[in-house]
């Protein structure tokens, strides 16, 4: 089964395509509409067949759809006990996109920071043939864009 988005905005799933893995990162959120919106203006789409009151779905690509869940609503996933770290000071996992072109990572960034988000490792060369910054979201969690040359060899 893939995914795919039509112009219609909504998330397509096919049988009789090639099975291909999909991910789906949930992420506790304070404030569904502020969040989605911050996903919104990185360019990305929402799938408002699966979303509602307390989630919105974010179409990253055909594999990776960010599921954004109200902090009580993300509750409801964990082990009891559990609460989600909005903000924590300690940060679990670092959300990676790959980018199409080094001015893709910019445009990422400076999105990032103009919906909500905040730079914290700018843009820069980290070794040859590989260019990436990171934000956080309005929630705390990491993105880091990063651009890898296809000419560099193996």
């Amino acid at each position: 089964m893939t995914a795919f988005l039509e112009g219609d905005g909504l998330l397509h799933l096919r049988e009789d395509m090639a099975v291909e893995r999909m991910i789906f990162p949930n992420l506790p959120v304070a404030d569904l509409r502020r969040s989605t919106e911050f996903y919104l203006g990185l360019g990305f789409k929402q799938s408002p067949q699966f979303s509602n009151e307390d989630c919105a779905a974010v179409i990253i690509s055909d594999t990776i759809v960010v599921m954004l869940l109200h902090q009580e609503f993300f509750s409801g996933f964990l082990p009891e006990g559990d609460t989600p770290h909005l903000r924590a000071a300690g940060k679990e996992v670092v959300n990676c996109l790959s980018c199409d072109t080094r001015e893709e990572v910019d445009t990422f960034l400076a999105n990032a920071a103009q919906n909500g988000g905040a730079v914290f490792q700018p843009a820069r060369e980290q070794m040859p043939g590989m260019y990436s910054g990171a934000a956080t979201d309005p929630d705390g969690h990491v993105w880091e864009f990063m651009w890898m040359d296809p000419s560099i060899p193996e």
